[in-house]
């Protein structure tokens, strides 16, 4: 397994730690808005290995996997696969990944979910998008269509989640939700919906609404964007 120590072992030369004083006052003057993705992965990196060029580093992350968010939210098993990546730099990587996932829940468990919709895809893009594996999830709502659970109900295969209507519903009344979000994430990046999710939708709401039940949505989500079903008018 590859290890982090042998980088805290060099003695950091005044290059590096020249390049690294630059980077943390144009992150402080000019904001993150002003540092590239690997650049910001690069002051990531710092925390991990506090010494040596995190450059070649940082730039090999984003090319293996493609963005900064990509990165640390990669499966580990695949992190660990990169020379030079430990178990310190898989740490932080994730810290980072759960923290984005942590402020963008509070956002939408601050506001009601229909009145901030942005925060509702934002929260799911951050959670799942990037994900390898298919992942359903649901958000459950009160009547004032506040947060009451949001739980991943499946994980699947690269390209598919077995999903039952009925464990959708019965989970709905146990938690008293009066509405529902379904989001699952397209690992390939597309987020179109196909034939077996729009089904596997009208199938739920068919279920729900003689119980009182509203299906508000089904997001798709995908790291190239997002797809809303109600918004293509296929719900």
């Amino acid at each position: 397994m590859p290890s982090d120590t042998h980088d805290q072992s060099d003695a950091e030369t005044p290059h590096y730690h020249g390049h690294r004083m630059r980077l943390r006052e144009r992150f402080h003057s000019a904001g993150a808005g002003a540092l590239s993705d690997y650049e910001l992965l690069e002051m990531v990196l710092f925390t991990a290995k506090p010494r040596g060029d995190m450059k070649p580093l940082a730039k090999l992350l984003i090319k293996k996997f493609g963005s900064f968010g990509e990165v640390i939210n990669a499966p580990e098993s695949r992190l660990r696969e990169v020379d030079g990546v430990g178990e310190r730099t898989v740490t932080e990587l994730k810290l980072i990944a759960a923290a984005a996932s942590r402020i963008a829940k509070g956002r939408v468990e601050q506001r009601t979910a229909l009145s901030s919709w942005s925060d509702v895809i934002d929260y799911c893009r951050t959670s799942m998008a990037f994900a390898d594996k298919e992942q359903f999830r649901i958000l459950f709502l009160d009547k004032r269509n506040q947060l009451i659970s949001d739980e991943v109900q499946q994980t699947g295969t690269i390209d598919h989640t077995p999903v039952y209507p009925r464990e959708v519903i019965k989970r709905a009344l146990e938690v008293s939700a009066t509405a529902i979000i379904l989001v699952h994430n397209h690992p390939s990046g597309d987020p179109t919906p196909s034939q077996a999710d729009i089904q596997m939708t009208k199938a739920i709401i068919e279920i729900a609404g003689p119980l009182g039940i509203s299906v508000h949505d089904h997001l798709i989500v995908g790291k190239n964007g997002h797809a809303s079903m109600k918004g293509m008018r296929l719900i």
